[in-house]
């Protein structure tokens, strides 16, 4: 599939975003109930759980109306790819857990995070791939966006270390899914690596959190929330996305996470920004904008 020149992925990269950004207050008030191992591993297993009836719908559907087209699963395929985007997936998302319960506060940690802006770029070039230069100059300047938007205190501390590797780990996420979803399911492989993720988690919720179901129902509207809309429809539309869109315009994309929260707070809490977040999110905004633009004819295509 050509991801050059095609306007869908990046379309439905940014509504994955936008659910991203929207979920976060959902997300904050389920970490007041529930320890990050429980919210990630229940929310985890219920955006699985939805994906399930979806795709055997969506599989139901292409068999009776065309029949000579369907293809059945590969499942080796289909288990090391979720497998392994899942361990990828539950580290990175327990690290940035770890990191705001330890005190780094919820702007910066999403800037911090936001960072695999730079590192998925700089891992594509270790692994041997060419990267446009217009992609560079882009990429610092959303990342210069998100420090107007998210950064008040620059100071650093312990914990921001752990939403640093979490955003290594976001980086060796989207380039993983960069490989294996062409030859997969993006709804299957989305299943799976939430499963993934719920059982790697059930284990450490049970030995190191207090779980009881008072908690639990406590918290149930944000678990529900970010399981259905966070897990299993924005990271599926992530796959989705990726699979039309090169990894470093995908990265700059779903950075827009932040944009979409600070929009979320301004219609829903009335929140009104500072001339600082509107001057930052419209440098991402121009960043994102000049990475889609085609380059000319005659100069050398990437890899």
């Amino acid at each position: 599939m050509n991801k050059r020149n095609n306007l869908i992925g990046p379309l439905i990269l940014a509504l994955c975003a936008m659910i991203w950004g929207s979920s976060f207050v959902a997300q904050s008030a389920g970490a007041h109930y529930v320890g990050p191992f429980t919210f990630i591993g229940l929310r985890s297993l219920l955006g699985s759980a939805f994906l399930v009836p979806v795709f055997l719908i969506k599989d139901a559907v292409l068999k009776k109306k065309t029949p000579e087209r369907f293809l059945p699963t590969d499942r080796k395929k289909l288990l090391r790819g979720g497998l392994l985007c899942g361990l990828v997936l539950t580290a990175a998302s327990v690290l940035q857990q770890f990191g705001i319960d330890r005190g780094t506060p919820s702007g910066k940690a999403g800037f911090i995070t936001a960072l695999y802006i730079l590192l998925v770029p700089v891992f594509s070039v270790a692994l041997g791939k060419r990267i446009r230069p217009i992609l560079w100059p882009c990429a610092l300047a959303a990342v210069g966006g998100l420090y107007l938007l998210c950064v008040k205190d620059a100071s650093v501390q312990m914990s921001d270390l752990y939403v640093l590797a979490c955003a290594v780990m976001y980086a060796v996420h989207i380039l993983v899914i960069d490989k294996v979803s062409p030859e997969l399911d993006g709804i299957k492989l989305s299943c799976v690596q939430f499963f993934v993720a719920g059982v790697l988690c059930m284990p450490m919720m049970l030995l190191t959190e207090e779980v009881s179901w008072e908690l639990v129902k406590s918290a149930a509207f944000s678990i529900a929330y970010s399981g259905i809309m966070s897990s299993g429809v924005a990271f599926t539309l992530q796959i989705l996305g990726q699979q039309r869109t090169e990894p470093t315009i995908a990265s700059m994309i779903m950075s827009l996470e932040s944009v979409f929260a600070m929009l979320t707070g301004l219609l829903v809490l009335q929140e009104v920004p500072t001339l600082r977040e509107a001057l930052g999110s419209a440098v991402m905004f121009a960043a994102i904008i000049v990475a889609q633009l085609p380059e000319k004819k005659g100069q050398e295509k990437p890899a």
